[in-house]
């Protein structure tokens, strides 16, 4: 034991004197008896050069994405990203800073965030953005909390089933125990306005996605103002790679909007870390949950950053706290900001176009395949519902063998879309790719 902890016997029985306990196993006493010290079956050790040989084995198992044409979407995306995100992230000054508490000594990271932050509301069109929250669920957790401490007596939040499954299951999840009232994706294939129709004197907010979770895209200025005749709130969830070409929430009047900020240059990376983007108006600031950087003179008059509008212990006074949230996704958000800025007000539209147009090619072709249909017709970004005629999960072993990674099975959450498959296509797959699965789904009759 003392081989990996640096201290002596006799520093260890003073430990143990001084909190009283005579020996170290007395510390587990509170496990039950029958778990407390089991016997580990574990194999013979390995001297480094075995284990090195071992780990390699493994790794060889993992599928090798850049192999394959990924068409799977369904939250988490394959967007490209350029190599310079990865050179800057690796800077030690980057990964290794921790929560920028002490502006003096934290001046580049809290620059980094600023920089975020002015990024994210030039994008949204939203006056704030924060930095940041652990991934798109949880930012839209902290939203209906926040809607819920800024309309004071409004104790439910509407949320449309179009919502990313997995978006609510967190937003249940961390709402459990707040005496918030959770209503509207109860049931599945309830339309918008089915949603729309439940909001009414005691709703203090509607979440809403757009694109929603099928691809659908929707105008949420008229739902913006009729929230807003009802004295609520709206809680717009998007895609950050479609306001590049489409509506923004600062043009749909949206209150609160956040988004998975996972294509901006993140990478899928087996599924995290992840980043959420959180935007509001001006006027619910003081109640936004997260970090906040500000931009300010020192007493010599030279730029400075801190954090700002809120004191640290805003975060960690237990039931009067307006967030659970105090470490920030701040390198994630630091991949978000290098993306943005090399890609530019024109690289993100174009990106936006490419996924869009190569989406409805892919689309139109598999609409013409027997056997297969392209469900709703309405305008939608970059994914879309194709109904299969075989079990998605069939559908996709075959498309495996081709190489290629299908869509994501509808059937898992919303129970009467059989045989329904979400694709998504983004500036990652070429016509030929998106070719070759049209070509390999046409055999799977």
């Amino acid at each position: 034991m003392s081989h990996y902890i640096s201290i002596t016997d006799t520093e260890r029985a003073e430990m143990l004197e001084a909190i009283g306990v005579a020996q170290v196993r007395e510390l587990f006493h509170d496990v039950p008896k029958e778990v407390r010290f089991p016997t580990l079956q574990l194999p013979a050790a390995l001297s480094e050069m075995e284990l090195q040989r071992e780990l390699h084995t493994l790794a060889a198992q993992n599928a090798n994405a850049m192999t394959k044409s990924i068409f799977l979407g369904a939250g988490a995306y394959h967007h490209f990203v350029p190599s310079a995100i990865d050179q800057i992230l690796r800077r030690s000054e980057y990964y290794t800073a921790y929560t920028p508490y002490q502006p003096e000594v934290s001046q580049g990271t809290l620059q980094a965030i600023f920089e975020y932050q002015s990024l994210v509301s030039a994008l949204t069109g939203m006056d704030i953005a924060n930095a940041s929250h652990y991934d798109g669920g949880t930012a839209m957790a902290e939203a209906a909390i926040m809607a819920v401490a800024s309309t004071r007596k409004r104790r439910t939040v509407v949320v449309a089933p179009s919502v990313h499954p997995q978006y609510r299951q967190v937003l249940r999840t961390l709402l459990q125990g707040t005496n918030i009232h959770i209503v509207g994706d109860e049931k599945p294939d309830a339309t918008l306005d089915d949603t729309m129709a439940l909001v009414n004197d005691s709703t203090a907010a509607l979440i809403v996605q757009s694109p929603d979770f099928f691809g659908t895209l929707h105008d949420l200025k008229p739902i913006a103002d009729k929230v807003h005749d009802a004295g609520a709130l709206l809680i717009g969830h998007f895609d950050p790679i479609a306001l590049g070409l489409f509506q923004t929430p600062g043009e749909a009047d949206v209150d609160i909007a956040t988004a998975e900020g996972q294509p901006l240059g993140v990478g899928l990376s087996f599924g995290g870390p992840y980043l959420g983007i959180f935007t509001c108006k001006e006027k619910f600031v003081r109640k936004m949950p997260g970090r906040l950087t500000g931009a300010t003179l020192d007493v010599d008059g030279n730029l400075a950053y801190v954090l700002t509008l809120r004191a640290r212990e805003q975060d960690i006074r237990r039931e009067t706290a307006t967030s659970n949230i105090c470490t920030n996704q701040g390198l994630m958000a630091l991949a978000a900001a290098v993306y943005l800025s090399l890609m530019g007000r024109q690289g993100v539209r174009k990106v936006a176009e490419l996924c869009y147009h190569r989406a409805h090619y892919a689309a139109t072709e598999i609409g013409k395949l027997a056997g297969y249909e392209v469900l709703d017709r309405s305008p939608f970004f970059k994914e879309f519902v194709v109904q299969c005629p075989q079990p998605v999960e069939k559908v996709n072993a075959s498309l495996n063998t081709h190489n290629i990674i299908g869509g994501y099975d509808l059937s898992r959450d919303y129970p009467q879309m059989n045989n329904a498959m979400l694709l998504c296509v983004t500036e990652m797959n070429t016509k030929n790719d998106i070719d070759r699965m049209v070509a390999a789904l046409s055999d799977i009759r």
